[in-house]
């Protein structure tokens, strides 16, 4: 089979395509043909080794020290079981797919394996493969950090970075639970999250949203007034900016920091701080499985999550989606092209 691979830690041109060897399903597992995924910001740490501060250390088993210890990246993929392994009912060949590997990684190739009862789920079937790899890599996340939360329709939820590929699901999901969400994005995005459900757009390069809100708050509180509509009972930050010091002020008695991204310090202080504050302050979210995977294809099929694409690339262009990722501006999903037709 070809796939896209990344033999040493370097920029976007270390990564390239090859030939491998074709994987085999196991007993209980599917081997699945992959049309499409993503290159994610997961995508680029593996290959740069950019990690959060104070992380270097910590992921090395995970990632490689001196050579990435996975040479085929992609977490998720959107297919079509090629095979079925020995016990395995749930599924047949021909079956279209969604798949999440997540730190096993090697999506970026031709075929993949994954275990029947782990986490795959039908592809939606109003979605194409494009659309289905798109959904699923900020969708699963946006899905098992929200389940940390209780979200209705007098909640206030902030979303730091919230034009990204999980930032514009958890805007989504959010909205749809009836929330009032504040997105926090470049003013180029501001139509973008407003079409996702955003009510409120600070544009992070006019103003900082943790100084805002928190003068606003000052201001209401030392009115005697309520500052309901200067805090947040959920602040989502999908960037890594938004530490618990630097936004703690703008969090409603009982409320939640979401930490999708968090440094070293970040992680080691979370539970912490939420003992002495009594605020939820999680930096991993829930779990998923094959339960957490149907659910967020059921969303997706219904259209409360939608997939937003900025650009897509085939698979021989994987230096080009690399370089595009690195600049740090894209918009929802980067989505890499890898199988179109029917090829055995």
């Amino acid at each position: 089979m070809r796939a896209a691979r990344v033999d040493r830690f370097g920029p976007p041109d270390v990564a390239h395509v090859a030939r491998m060897p074709r994987p085999e399903p196991a007993a209980g597992e599917l081997l699945v043909r992959v049309h499409a995924s993503t290159v994610s910001i997961a995508d680029h740490r593996m290959r740069s080794r950019e990690v959060p501060r104070g992380l270097g250390l910590v992921v090395g088993p995970a990632i490689g020290f001196v050579r990435p210890r996975h040479r085929v990246l992609g977490m998720e993929a959107a297919g079509v079981v090629a095979a079925v392994g020995e016990g395995v009912t749930a599924y047949a060949p021909g079956d279209e797919v969604i798949v999440m590997r997540g730190s096993a990684f090697g999506c970026h190739a031709e075929f993949v394996t994954v275990a029947a009862d782990g986490e795959v789920a039908r592809k939606p079937a109003n979605l194409s493969f494009e659309d289905a790899a798109a959904v699923v890599f900020g969708g699963y996340t946006a899905v098992r950090f929200l389940d940390r939360v209780e979200i209705g329709p007098s909640t206030e939820v902030l979303v730091n970075g919230a034009s990204g590929a999980v930032g514009s699901a958890v805007v989504q999901l959010a909205a749809a639970r009836g929330a009032h969400v504040t997105a926090v994005t470049s003013g180029r995005n501001a139509e973008l999250v407003r079409s996702l459900g955003a009510h409120r757009v600070i544009d992070y390069t006019a103003e900082d949203f943790a100084v805002v809100a928190g003068d606003a708050a000052a201001e209401a509180g030392a009115g005697g007034a309520a500052d309901a509509g200067a805090r947040y009972d959920v602040i989502v930050d999908a960037v890594g900016n938004a530490p618990f010091a630097r936004v703690a002020h703008l969090l409603r008695p009982g409320g939640a920091l979401l930490l999708v991204v968090a440094d070293l310090a970040g992680m080691l202080g979370a539970a912490w701080h939420a003992r002495r504050t009594g605020l939820v302050v999680d930096h991993q979210g829930g779990d998923m499985g094959a339960e957490g995977m149907a659910r967020l294809a059921a969303l997706a099929e219904a259209g409360t999550l939608r997939p937003v694409v900025d650009r897509t690339y085939d698979l021989d262009e994987i230096v080009e989606a690399h370089r595009y990722v690195d600049t740090g501006r894209k918009r929802g999903s980067v989505v890499l092209r890898v199988f179109e037709d029917d090829r055995g």
